[in-house]
């Protein structure tokens, strides 16, 4: 179906999710099982149109374009991410969280109108064939590329282990750093990371975009470390930057890479694959990190997942079709790798 069709009914469908939880935050005490019906309608919204917006950017794009569109797209998500929280803050001082929540819900209209300003052509490819078989062919393209399916393995455990970063490090800040404020410092730390990093994207082209992106996935473990050694918190701040920047860095090589390289007429589908596969065990990860770090300690569960993190990055390294993908030739850069 049209992709403008199928992201327009997504921002639809979490407007109506996020306002209607803050209309029920305003009116009483929304319950747990509240909260979580609307969350999974808001994850619904988002598993529909993150793939179908990797699938819009080389429609709007030239090839060679398409990593500044990239890390266009990250500035303005980890811009974003910065500003908002301070917004929201702001909301529930004046007021409270219901409206901060509502007002939330509202900006997925900016979406939409972002997407009625986008002047191109929008009709999806005409076909015969079922639903099951477009799904079969977008699994035969996302299972024929090593690189692909290797790197979501990767990243579908990467996800898990970081359940530990979020799960334990409030934990740690307010046991050991002052708090909130310590924890705050920590994301909006992270936060700016990904920004300076997104600015850098804009001028960097890698020659070898697989072989960076995996690199980068070295930094992510270093906050883990800092924070399980109860390190001062401007320590656990600069860690954190490092690695909300090499986060964007991967990021930004990995989108263009399968932009570049999977055909435009199955791009979305390879690109529901890999959101699945990448998330599949985050919710595993969330659900036992707790009761792990009360069986082994918290140092151990932080340790542990930051030394699984770099095995794994090691184990892709060992990939040569990973480590020997080259981005064309054509496209201009300013400093190669």
């Amino acid at each position: 179906m049209s992709r403008r069709k199928l992201m327009l009914q997504s921002d639809a469908l979490r407007t109506f999710a996020e306002c209607a939880l803050g209309l029920w935050a305003l009116l009483g005490h929304a319950p747990l099982w509240g909260f979580m019906t609307l969350g999974a309608l808001m994850g619904v919204g988002q598993a529909f149109f993150g793939p179908a917006l990797t699938g819009i950017v080389p429609q709007i794009l030239s090839p060679g374009e398409l990593q500044q569109g990239n890390a266009l797209n990250g500035i303005s998500e980890s811009t974003g991410g910065i500003i908002g929280p301070a917004i929201a803050g702001v909301i529930v001082v004046i007021s409270s969280p219901g409206w901060a929540i509502f007002i939330d819900g509202l900006t997925y209209l900016v979406s939409v109108v972002s997407l009625a300003y986008i002047r191109i052509d929008w009709n999806a490819a005409e076909t015969t064939d079922s639903f099951i078989t477009q799904l079969r062919q977008g699994w035969k393209e996302f299972w024929s590329r090593t690189w692909l399916w290797v790197i979501v393995l990767e990243f579908s455990l990467v996800n898990a282990l970081s359940a530990s970063f979020f799960v334990l490090g409030p934990v740690v800040a307010k046991q050991s750093l002052g708090g909130a404020p310590a924890w705050g410092a920590i994301l909006a730390a992270q936060g700016v990371g990904a920004v300076v990093a997104g600015i850098v994207m804009l001028r960097v082209h890698p020659r070898r975009p697989l072989l960076i992106a995996t690199l980068s996935t070295l930094a992510f473990p270093l906050p883990l470390f800092f924070i399980a050694g109860r390190s001062p918190t401007f320590l656990i701040t600069i860690s954190a930057f490092l690695a909300g920047g090499f986060i964007t860095v991967f990021s930004v090589q990995w989108n263009t890479t399968l932009q570049r390289e999977i055909p435009a007429d199955v791009l979305s589908r390879v690109s529901s694959y890999e959101w699945f596969g990448s998330l599949i065990l985050l919710p595993v990860g969330m659900a036992v990190v707790g009761p792990l770090s009360t069986a082994i300690g918290m140092t151990t569960t932080l340790v542990g997942s930051g030394g699984l993190m770099i095995l794994l990055v090691l184990a892709v390294l060992a990939v040569p079709s990973v480590t020997r993908l080259r981005a064309p030739v054509t496209e201009k850069r300013r400093w190669q790798a």
